[in-house]
């Protein structure tokens, strides 16, 4: 068993109501909407990812011969339920908004119609890549309005992400946002992602002396030589790796750039600047990291620090201010009958719903949460993407989807691009969608 594309990751809950409605005959059509419910606090705005990798997940699903064993011996299910799962494929409609999509609070990104069971066991692992990938985007996407196209901006989070498939994808996520590229290097192969890297503090101390630990370095990797100066004194480190950039220079090496990684970034960037131009290499970058995020790279550049580029990590993987969403995957209509639920605090708009947005001069103003079959004024944001079953277009460019993130950051209202704090954009609820709340099943 593949354990990330297992059908079995998934909650058992998920299984034991297929065994209900395998054997109730509840198969009738359904919708449910993936969609967060308030913002965090820290968050204005959030950043749609992750339907690439779950359309993908959805076009393979299918249990094993060996799956469907393992449930067997557990004895938890019937053979009505074992005969349904073995022949399982997913053949429902998918409608979402598109990747890159800026969205805000009781928004559906995704809609899936499909026969209740089918429907219902895609959920767990539905909401687990549109949560991890939708978090990161919407974290990555404030270090790119921070820069502001000021700086490189590269995701160094892998090694603190929460399991590799997370660092994986919050590489996919955070060049969807606008980053330049990543450390992660199976993103490249995987997805065209740019990698970049440059080197760790060991590989200073496993030389005897620092100039030595540069010039193997640099001679090693002649077309990629960053040198980390922080290891035992940024001054002196400063003032290696210039005598190493004067020794390579004769041998047709370019030392690119130096990377500071602790200690005060703002007095460091601006000494080694001062240095390097002193000494006429005023083509050495700065490239700087350790613990920053979008409120480090905010102060760094309004400071007039000369950093030309930002490798982002920790607080990028584990989106360390807002490390989660109070998402849900919930059903919106069965059988033709809008359905909702009304338990305090997580009651939720019933029926099939569009979003429109209005933009006022190439920005956007206020959206409308409507009937998905309603007219009204605006660009509608949801389209069918999946239909029974199958892709309605071939995977979505990479490039096309951060094209397309660029051009919504670009067109959020001012206070957002600016990363303050300011009234909540409105989300406007259509009257006729607004008459569906009372209409639900007979006690």
């Amino acid at each position: 068993m593949n354990p990330l594309t297992s059908p079995l990751l998934t909650d058992l809950y998920q299984l034991t109501m297929l065994e209900g409605y395998i054997s109730q005959g509840m198969s009738e059509t359904a919708a449910f909407e993936f969609y967060v419910r308030t913002l965090p606090d820290t968050r204005g705005f959030l950043l749609a990812s992750g339907l690439d990798t779950l359309l993908m997940f959805l076009e393979q699903l299918h249990f094993s011969g060996e799956e469907i064993a393992y449930l067997a011996k557990t004895g938890k299910f019937s053979k009505s339920l074992l005969d349904y799962l073995a022949q399982f494929r997913f053949k429902g409609d998918v409608y979402a908004m598109d990747e890159g999509t800026v969205f805000f609070q009781n928004e559906p990104v995704v809609r899936v119609i499909a026969s209740l069971p089918e429907a219902q066991l895609i959920e767990s692992r539905l909401i687990n890549i549109l949560h991890l990938e939708t978090v990161i985007a919407s974290k990555a996407a404030r270090s790119v309005l921070a820069a502001d196209g000021k700086a490189l901006l590269v995701d160094f989070g892998l090694r603190r992400a929460h399991g590799a498939e997370a660092g994986l994808l919050a590489a996919r996520a955070s060049y969807i946002a606008g980053f330049d590229g990543t450390a992660t290097v199976l993103a490249e192969p995987l997805f065209g992602i740019p990698v970049f890297g440059t080197m760790a503090h060991s590989y200073i101390q496993a030389h005897d002396n620092e100039l030595e630990a540069f010039l193997n370095f640099a001679a090693a990797n002649p077309a990629n030589t960053t040198l980390l100066i922080d290891t035992y004194d940024v001054e002196k480190g400063a003032a290696h790796a210039a005598e190493a950039a004067r020794i390579l220079s004769k041998k047709g090496i370019r030392v690119n750039a130096i990377r500071l990684d602790s200690g005060d970034l703002l007095t460091q960037s601006k000494e080694v600047r001062k240095f390097f131009d002193a000494q006429g290499f005023h083509g050495i970058n700065i490239f700087a990291s350790g613990n920053l995020d979008e409120y480090g790279i905010l102060h760094l550049l309004a400071e007039n620090a000369p950093i030309n580029g930002f490798g982002i990590g920790t607080k990028l993987d584990t989106s360390e201010d807002a490390p989660y969403l109070e998402c849900a995957y919930k059903m919106v209509e069965y059988a033709g009958s809008p359905r909702a639920k009304k338990s305090p605090g997580k009651n939720m708009i019933p029926g099939r719903k569009q979003i429109f947005r209005k933009m006022e001069n190439g920005i956007m103003t206020k959206d409308l949460l409507a009937l998905e079959d309603e007219k009204a004024e605006g660009v509608p944001l949801l389209a069918k993407v999946m239909d029974r079953g199958r892709r309605k277009k071939a995977h979505a460019s990479l490039n096309d989807i951060r094209g397309h993130a660029r051009l919504q950051l670009e067109s959020l209202p001012p206070h957002f691009k600016a990363l303050e704090t300011a009234p909540a954009y409105l989300v406007e609820v259509s009257p006729s969608l607004s008459k569906l709340f009372p209409r639900q099943p007979a006690d």
